[in-house]
């Protein structure tokens, strides 16, 4: 027997497999629901109340997804060019600095003006902390694995001593946080008395920009050559330095914008606990969506169901809420598998 890699997948066996993962990710993880002598019944029941069982609950859910759609498509187009970018964490941080440096002071205190200043500061400074590890990788064949990764602990204590130096909040007495945004740089709310802004309609709107630019256009077409052959693609004329170079500066600038995100659609400036880690998740949403731009929507709705209905389960249960670190780390794991099982079969003989 050997494994043969099929020609074309069909379209339900795409649409199964990560659906199969996800399920299957629950049900290793209701192993450690017995282990804990819970009802897997009812702890799964309490995840889901918690997550759409009321209109403040399906608020949370889609708040917590806003920021995931952001990082899972940043890490989906770098993906389809080969490019490892396991940063987006720090990009996320670095996009968050960006915004409050821009919009705690303004000069001009118009929201016209200083919310697309933000959101393009935000994108800008993580576009930056990408194109140098793919610079690395171009010119000195540098892996941007390790690049990447290690930026995140880098951008995190860069973060610390801005927050304990010039950037924090005088009226803080101490605490390590930035100085707030301006009020007019805050994202209106979506609903009243929740926490949804309209940070989620700007990751939709990223969503369906990166759908066409991947499905569309010539850049698109480009990223996805590369990623396919990039020998190939270098022998077919295509510029596959610039490629790279134009898909970290798309990858950064969308983990960038989910920091922008969160700082004017949620808290309003930055600590060093931002993100519960939105740049890691991404990972994971990316790979549950196949790398479709289309399908990071849906995946990130479902890895931020799971954050949200497990803290609401702990409460009710007192199960441990890292539950939900062990279902998206089992996902992840889950939908390898069936990512093999959907593109080859088995062959006899």
């Amino acid at each position: 027997m050997r494994l043969e890699q099929r020609a074309h997948v069909p379209l339900a066996l795409a649409v199964a497999a990560p659906v199969g993962a996800a399920i299957a990710a629950l049900a290793l993880c209701s192993l450690l629901l017995l282990w804990a002598d819970a009802s897997v019944a009812r702890a799964y029941g309490l995840m889901l109340e918690g997550a759409l069982g009321s209109r403040f609950a399906i608020a949370e859910t889609l708040a917590r997804a806003a920021p995931l759609i952001l990082t899972g498509l940043a890490v989906a187009v770098a993906f389809r060019a080969k490019l490892w970018n396991i940063g987006a964490e720090g990009q996320l941080y670095a996009g968050a600095l960006a915004a409050v440096a821009v919009a705690s002071q303004p000069v001009v205190d118009s929201a016209w003006l200083i919310v697309p200043l933000m959101l393009l500061a935000g994108a800008a400074a993580g576009a930056v902390l990408l194109i140098g590890p793919a610079l690395l990788k171009l010119r000195l064949g540098v892996d941007e694995v390790v690049t990447t990764l290690l930026l995140n602990f880098i951008m995190l204590l860069f973060v610390g001593m801005m927050l304990e130096g010039p950037m924090q909040d005088p009226m803080s007495l101490g605490w390590p946080q930035s100085e707030p945004i301006a009020d007019s740089a805050v994202l209106p709310p979506l609903l009243e008395k929740t926490r949804l802004h309209a940070g989620l309609l700007m990751a939709l709107v990223a969503a369906v920009l990166v759908w066409f630019l991947m499905a569309r256009t010539t850049l698109g077409f480009a990223i996805r050559a590369t990623g396919a052959n990039a020998g190939a693609a270098r022998f077919a004329g295509l510029p596959v330095g610039r490629t790279v170079l134009a898909t970290a500066a798309i990858s950064g600038a969308l983990a960038g914008l989910a920091g922008v995100g969160e700082v004017a659609g949620l808290k309003g400036y930055v600590t060093q606990d931002l993100s519960p880690g939105y740049g890691y998740s991404g990972i994971v949403v990316a790979m549950l969506a196949q790398l479709s731009p289309v399908g990071v929507v849906p995946a990130a709705l479902f890895i931020a169901a799971v954050f949200v209905g497990a803290d609401s389960m702990s409460r009710s249960l007192g199960v441990s809420s890292y539950l939900a670190d062990l279902i998206v780390a089992t996902s992840l794991l889950t939908m390898l598998v069936a990512v093999l099982v959907s593109r080859y079969r088995i062959r006899r003989g």
